[in-house]
């Protein structure tokens, strides 16, 4: 588990926890079954103008451009893909904001823990010194999470979380939907133009032309932004994916110590076993965690899923 690229990360030596095995275990435990929710007031508000954005755009291309249509079929049609859409845009942001990135357990940093490794004589491992956790291979900490994360890439404030190794697929399908459905709404946007200009602003929507000019051109703004933003987003984790490469190795221009994996081979690590459907749905292995602990018979925490 020796290598260059860790020691750089870890900034002091403290000596390993004693006497804490079995309070750090009782932890690491119950930190693994309870909700995970990162508390960062700038995260907690991108996530919301996220989900207020989605809204705004499905409310304008419901309420303002497929109802006041005069063909039933378009309305239907173009109204169901683009809710449905937007349902899985938001599950995928959802559990990528709820969902363990990968963070190393707490404080496990301790002799006995060393000692279950069974490490080979002169091998060597690294302790963060801001968790006090024993790093793996390709974890770095983040400052904002206040956890060692397993393979981080980066971490984004739009989904108020880390993006790691059980969170990427997630992240992937976020940023797939969410510029799907920004083409959409252009595309909704520049035939809703034209039929407003063919009938001369009358009787192509619901509401005032200037309110429907205002509405429109909004979406506009909003969904190239987005559709830009996603689409970058969504290529550079698809490369990071193939290439084996997180985005903060990238940036560090670490040299690999471990065995870069193929192509299909770290597709099929991120989104799960051969290809399917399931890569592209957000419900795919869906569990309700508990949200509340429950105490057990000797006074501790118990948690269930």
């Amino acid at each position: 588990m020796s290598s260059s690229h860790r020691l750089r990360d870890v900034e002091q030596q403290r000596p390993l926890l004693d006497g804490t095995e079995e309070a750090v275990e009782d932890r690491s435990r119950g930190e693994a079954e309870q909700l995970w929710f990162i508390q960062d007031c700038c995260g907690i508000v991108c996530a919301f103008i996220t989900w207020f954005l989605v809204f705004y755009a499905d409310f304008v291309v419901t309420f303002v451009m497929l109802l006041p249509s005069r063909s039933f079929w378009y309305a239907v049609v173009n109204g169901v893909v683009f809710n449905s859409l937007a349902v899985l845009a938001l599950t995928s942001h959802v559990r990528t904001m709820l969902t363990d990135p990968g963070a190393v357990p707490k404080g496990n940093a301790t002799k006995k823990h060393v000692q279950s490794l069974q490490l080979k004589p002169g091998e060597v491992v690294y302790k963060c010194p801001k968790c006090c956790s024993i790093k793996p291979e390709r974890a770095h900490h983040c400052s904002i999470c206040k956890r060692c994360i397993r393979k981080m890439d980066h971490h984004c404030p739009w989904v108020n979380n880390c993006v790691g190794e059980k969170n990427q697929r997630f992240f992937v399908l976020f940023t797939m939907y969410i510029a799907i459905i920004s083409g959409h709404a252009l595309a909704l946007c520049g035939y809703q133009f034209v039929t407003c200009i063919r009938v001369q602003w009358r009787e192509c929507s619901d509401f005032s032309p200037p309110v429907t000019m205002m509405l429109m051109i909004f979406l506009c703004m909003e969904s190239l932004l987005f559709l830009t933003f996603t689409a970058v987003m969504f290529s550079t984790q698809l490369h990071s994916i193939c290439s084996d490469e997180t985005e903060i190795e990238r940036l560090k221009n670490e040299k690999p110590t471990w065995e870069r994996r193929t192509r299909w081979v770290g597709l099929r690590a991120v989104f799960g076993g051969q290809p399917s459907l399931l890569w592209i749905s957000p419900f795919a292995g869906l569990k309700l965690p508990t949200l509340f602990p429950k105490r057990n018979w000797k006074g501790g925490a118990e948690f269930s899923v």
